[in-house]
């Protein structure tokens, strides 16, 4: 526990210093006596991967919600230390009991065809989130609207959903009960409005350029799939004048020694998580830097599928991986081992929520070895069934998999085959639940153990591992409408340690990542749960 805490505090440290650099003047021309100004206001960055999907309605991965922040931006978006501030909405009020928002909208929003963007785009795209035609598998994020729930789950109306434009810049916003973390929320992409003749007119409409319309402070103008996205500074942005960019070109690089290369000689302007042979010559570099990150590195189980339809079998396979070894041999990044869900960085009126709930169990090869006896005895299994691990494509992850592999063969004398996929592929069929064992990655959209824990809630699409325990959702539930802080957190606890005590996954570290950034952007806001973000990036020679 020593050592934990000390890893913490070194990690909050580097996060407060990074939240401190991000928050320079990001006025046009302002670069704080740290160069001139460039002329070129272009950069270039890694995706590593092809988006799978650049719909908000639709997306669920981080690689895809890096663009769409820079393209969209929702009732609320983000400051330059990662604080809910109002965004295309101007001002908002909240009825005494707060369940009812009234959000007027900027008269100065814009979507990029320069059309006004309305209440009614708003009221459009969450309801066709909510729509159970649409398949959106982050419907459940709305679910704090009034009615909601029961509309998404084919058990009520779409008129009967709390979200209705009164008005052509006001929109109202019921919620069935009040909620103290809504603003974090809504600058969620899930929550961004789309224009409904655009979707409408075409069901490939978030995958073309040309039909490609948004709102936020870029534009998408190039789309060569598998090969690099191109957007560019938005002029129809209500707050175009702190945008300096003109251009930014993601490329999709996802062999590490490659993109790393590639920023070594210039064609790249900004690297994250870095090749592990590299850390050490690196960490002395002024480009360098490690950022937290509120998520969690995982390998989830098909509970519905043998062997992991036992839970003794589960844990062994868990109580068999050295965690210490994968982050301080493979990673060596300051990732810290994870030994339950939620990550360090909540503050709760008892302390930061992870220290407060502790580690719910410890490596233990002897235990896990006897587990696996009882889980296979139970079964009736004299051999264990053939195992794949699924992992998608890096450098890191097949590392990972292969020490875990390694592991489990040597520890429990467990046979695993690896595969691996690329992310489009993988997700699909996790999705489909054609998986045994899979590589998966859960990072918070806002810092609240409730977006963590949410994952693993029995109606969540997110949920992949089949495993459904009512006493959990329940515990979740009540935690959402508790108005008191200490109570909702004592709840959060509870329902982590159910999850827990069934395991229906191996939480492997809490993510952090590693950077090298060109002395030449200022102003990169890097935050703990979002890709570092451009709004007010410059570029100086």
């Amino acid at each position: 526990m020593k050592k934990w805490t000390i890893l913490l505090v070194l990690l909050l440290a580097v996060s407060a210093v990074l939240g401190a650099c991000s928050s320079k003047n990001a006025e046009s021309g302002d670069t704080n006596g740290e160069g001139k100004r460039s002329d070129k206001q272009e950069l270039t960055l890694n995706l590593k991967t092809e988006p799978p999907s650049l719909d908000p309605g639709l997306s669920t991965d981080t690689t895809s919600a890096w663009v769409l922040d820079h393209v969209f931006e929702g009732l609320y978006t983000t400051d330059k230390d990662g604080n809910p501030v109002l965004g295309v909405a101007e001002k908002v009020d909240v009825s005494d009991d707060g369940t009812v928002y009234t959000f007027t909208i900027r008269d100065d929003a814009n979507w990029t065809d320069g059309t006004p963007v309305t209440a009614s785009d708003f009221e459009y795209a969450w309801k066709r989130v909510l729509n159970p035609d649409t398949g959106s598998r982050f419907a459940f994020y709305l679910y704090y609207v009034k009615g909601a729930e029961e509309y998404n789950m084919g058990e009520g109306t779409v008129e009967d959903v709390g979200v209705e434009a009164v008005g052509e810049k006001e929109l109202k916003v019921t919620l069935d009960a009040p909620l103290g973390y809504f603003d974090k929320l809504l600058t969620m992409w899930t929550y961004y409005p789309v224009k409904q003749e655009i979707v409408e007119g075409n069901k490939d409409w978030a995958s073309d350029p040309k039909t490609y319309i948004s709102n936020g402070p870029f534009k998408m103008t190039k789309w060569a799939h598998d090969s690099e996205i191109v957007i560019e500074k938005n002029e129809d942005y209500y707050d175009a004048s702190v945008v300096n960019l003109n251009k930014v070109t993601f490329k999709m690089v996802n062999e590490a020694t490659t993109f790393y290369q590639m920023y070594k000689t210039g064609e790249l302007d900004l690297i994250s998580s870095l090749p592990t042979d590299v850390l050490e010559a690196e960490q002395n570099n002024e480009d360098y830097s490690v950022v937290p990150r509120y998520g969690t590195y995982m390998y989830i189980f098909n509970v519905k599928k043998e062997p992991f339809t036992n839970e003794k079998v589960r844990r062994a396979f868990s109580l068999s991986v050295n965690r210490d070894l994968v982050v301080n041999t493979i990673n060596k990044a300051g990732e810290i081992p994870a030994y339950g869900m939620v990550p360090p960085g909540v503050s709760t009126p008892d302390g930061d929520f992870r220290e407060v709930g502790g580690e719910y169990f410890k490596e233990d090869t002897e235990e896990a070895k006897r587990l696996l006896e009882e889980g296979m005895k139970e079964e009736g299994w004299d051999t264990l069934p053939e195992i794949e691990l699924l992992y998608t494509t890096s450098e890191g992850n097949k590392r990972i998999a292969e020490v875990v592999q390694e592991m489990l063969n040597k520890n429990l004398g467990v046979q695993i085959k690896l595969v691996n996929q690329e992310s489009k592929t993988q997700l699909a069929n996790v999705n489909q639940g054609n998986f045994q064992m899979a590589r998966m990655g859960w990072v918070g959209t806002f810092v609240d153990p409730v977006i963590n824990l949410d994952y693993f809630l029995g109606g969540s699409p997110n949920n992949r591992t089949g495993w459904v325990n009512e006493e959990y959702d329940s515990l979740l539930a009540q935690s959402k409408i508790e108005q008191d802080d200490s109570k909702r957190y004592e709840l959060l606890h509870k329902a982590e340690e159910v999850l827990m005590e069934d395991m229906p996954f191996i939480p492997m570290y809490f993510y952090s990542t590693t950077y090298l950034t060109s002395p030449s952007l200022k102003n990169v806001a890097y935050y703990v749960n979002r890709q570092p973000f451009l709004k007010w990036v410059e570029k100086v020679e």
